[in-house]
């Protein structure tokens, strides 16, 4: 099993494993409103952050999966975080299922960063023969959706309850 995540690398990313050196971008960026519209509704507070970012490399040593850090693959620059993972969220339709997810800063919007990158990382597990990947989107996250039916995932079910209003796709 792998316990530490490989460099995926494409044409404009570098997808690397999370390390102290993208901590204070992930921070920065997941205390921006605009991040965290679709996700959670409100800017993290540094505490949340460091539980999330802790946990997205700490899957790996449990599934032989996590999350990534998205960077610039010319200059380095931090652009965002996504992967696999297991929530336990208590959503009914994702129990038993490993959970794409990924979050791009601003400036990376509308560029087809979340694409190139989570093509990547499914292209990855596919290799790894991890089987059905599910993943919830905000019913407003209209790109996120665009990038989902990009990525193969096909919307599934919906969920009302625990986290507000969510579709759930599969691939």
């Amino acid at each position: 099993m792998t316990t530490i995540a490989p460099t995926l690398l494409t044409d404009r990313l570098s997808i690397e494993p999370i390390s102290l050196a993208h901590w204070e971008d992930y921070a920065a960026a997941w205390a921006d409103p605009r991040m965290t519209k679709f996700v959670g509704g409100k800017p993290r507070a540094e505490a949340e952050n460091w539980i999330k970012f802790l946990s997205g490399s700490t899957l790996w040593s449990f599934f032989g999966y996590g999350y990534w850090t998205f960077c610039d693959r010319q200059n380095g620059r931090y652009l965002g975080t996504g992967g696999l993972a297991q929530f336990h969220r208590g959503i009914p339709e994702l129990q038993g299922y490993i959970e794409a997810g990924w979050g791009f800063i601003p400036d990376a919007w509308g560029k087809g960063y979340a694409t190139e990158a989570m093509t990547a990382i499914l292209e990855w597990a596919d290799g790894q023969g991890l089987g059905e990947i599910r993943c919830i989107i905000d019913p407003g996250n209209t790109a996120s959706r665009n990038v989902a039916g990009k990525l193969g995932f096909t919307k599934c079910a919906e969920s009302h309850d625990v986290m507000g209003d969510m579709f759930i796709y599969r691939r």
